[in-house]
């Protein structure tokens, strides 16, 4: 039979591992972004369909966050190009060919923030580095938080000039808008 001091020793000793997991667990670092439960879309005028919409496939990316924070200190994410969806596979391979996107050279867009402002405590301003194109511009995302910190979800949006990123003006060009209005589903593992 165990003694009462014991008891205590063993009561103490669980109750100091429970609390190192649950700090390790809340520890500060990189949260790999779940690529099968995140997507951006876009969305784009056309004077003939009124907007054109689709989606690029996120392939990796990270947000690092602090123990019971839904506001990022960093955030950085890679989309694949090459496998742009509009639901119309002739547009589909306009948008990866040299006009547009240029997909054979270009395969990845990229995102790395550079500055993180809060807005609330569900709410934030991201300025980051987007390359699309292979050209990269400083752009500034509209971002909102939701679930518990130990499962965010985002939710960012961000409005682009596609001429900015090098893209070629073509005889498309009078029909197609210039501003493109992305939004983001985030979803962490």
């Amino acid at each position: 039979m165990r003694s009462s001091a014991s008891r205590t020793d063993l009561g103490a000793s669980l109750a100091r591992l429970v609390l190192a997991c649950a700090l390790l667990a809340a520890a500060p670092g990189p949260r790999a972004i779940d690529s099968a439960k995140s997507s951006a879309q876009f969305s784009v005028a056309h004077i003939w369909v009124e907007h054109v919409t689709g989606t690029v496939p996120i392939l990796s990316g990270s947000v690092t966050l602090l123990p019971g924070s839904l506001i990022p200190q960093s955030a950085n994410a890679v989309l694949d190009a090459t496998r742009i969806t509009t639901g119309e596979p002739d547009r589909d391979h306009s948008l990866e060919s040299p006009d547009f996107f240029d997909a054979a050279k270009f395969p990845r867009w990229t995102f790395a923030s550079m500055r993180i402002v809060p807005k609330g405590p569900t709410s934030f301003e991201m300025d980051g580095d987007l390359t699309i194109h292979g050209v990269t511009q400083p752009e500034q995302l509209d971002v909102t938080a939701s679930g518990e910190a130990a499962h965010p979800e985002y939710r960012a949006k961000v409005q682009i000039d596609r001429h900015a990123f090098g893209m070629l003006r073509t005889r498309l060009d009078p029909t197609i808008g210039s501003t493109v209005d992305i939004a983001l589903d985030i979803v962490l593992e």
